[in-house]
């Protein structure tokens, strides 16, 4: 099944990522001129920290999802720090103090997670480069350090799978892969909103172009438009499926085909599929970000978690 749009589709889409984008952008600047003025976000009580006078900015733009296995909550990468929403709660808690932006955020292991990005005021006045690499917290995400690529790559998507990383370079479109987290081998160089890896198949890995669906069958070095939708997020767990979305808020899922499976409750911005349930991060019309979750495969939505403000 071919469900590629035609231009003005394909122009919607395009349009609804960079309204995501400028809405992530528009908060940091809110930041940064909050910061001029001398309200310093890390000050006060470090457990729970406060943008001067007006208060925690909340999850605001999700750049990725995870449950950490070892306590089964669902980890919230953002443009303004990490967060923690526990498995019985809808409750979204700061993790740590930092309001670093996570970019291509990943779980490896029980309170080990791999990410990437750009660091806040504090990691910028201690000399951190302004693009992370790739960086490592072993600690459920209250400390991060440096693997490798610091200063030199931004990586918009990670995937750990089949003892490797997976990684896309939004700055140069550099498909990457390592076996040691310190070498890596570029594969090709690809436009991508996202991409999954094959559990079952380390040289397979679908990939959300910005006009169609993608694929490659030797580990990323080529890429060859294949049926499906295109997709602006994509999710591949071994036990829960593949999983996807568009910009129109469709949800996918693929099992012999690609299927829609159901309507996100606003515009996505991730996607994470997982034993327990599909969990995807959104924005409504006034760009107030919402987590939910869905036990029936789409078919219905529970509200996990909700910003007060854009």
């Amino acid at each position: 099944m071919n469900t590629r749009r035609g231009p003005t589709r394909r122009r919607g889409a395009r349009l609804a990522l960079l309204t995501a984008a400028l809405a992530a952008i528009g908060l940091v600047a809110i930041v940064a001129t909050r910061l001029a003025s001398g309200d310093d976000p890390q000050a006060g009580d470090q457990r729970q920290p406060r943008l001067g006078n007006w208060g925690e900015p909340g999850v605001s733009h999700v750049h990725g999802l995870g449950v950490n296995p070892a306590d089964g909550s669902l980890v919230v990468a953002t443009h303004l720090g990490s967060f923690r929403i526990p498995p019985e709660s809808n409750e979204a808690t700061r993790i740590g103090a930092s309001f670093q932006d996570t970019m291509g955020f990943t779980v490896a292991g029980p309170d080990h997670f791999l990410g990437s990005g750009h660091p806040d005021l504090q990691g910028a006045q201690a000399g951190q480069p302004s693009q992370l690499g790739l960086i490592e917290s072993v600690d459920g995400g209250h400390t991060w350090r440096s693997l490798s690529l610091s200063g030199e790559v931004d990586f918009h998507g990670l995937v750990v799978a089949h003892d490797r990383v997976y990684g896309w370079d939004s700055g140069t479109g550099r498909f990457m892969v390592s076996a040691d987290r310190a070498t890596w081998e570029t594969r090709s160089t690809i436009n991508l909103f996202g991409f999954a890896v094959d559990p079952r198949d380390a040289d397979h890995i679908l990939g959300a172009a910005p006009d169609a669906l993608t694929e490659s069958t030797d580990g990323g070095r080529t890429w060859a438009v294949t049926d499906g939708p295109a997709v602006v997020t994509i999710t591949w767990d071994a036990d829960a499926g593949l999983w996807a979305a568009d910009a129109s808020r469709t949800l996918w899922h693929h099992t012999s085909a690609w299927q829609k499976a159901g309507t996100l409750p606003g515009e996505p911005q991730a996607l994470l599929a997982t034993p327990q349930g599909i969990y995807a991060a959104v924005h409504d019309e006034n760009q107030v970000t919402s987590i939910h979750q869905s036990t029936d495969s789409g078919r219905s939505w529970n509200l996990r978690y909700r910003d007060s403000q854009p």
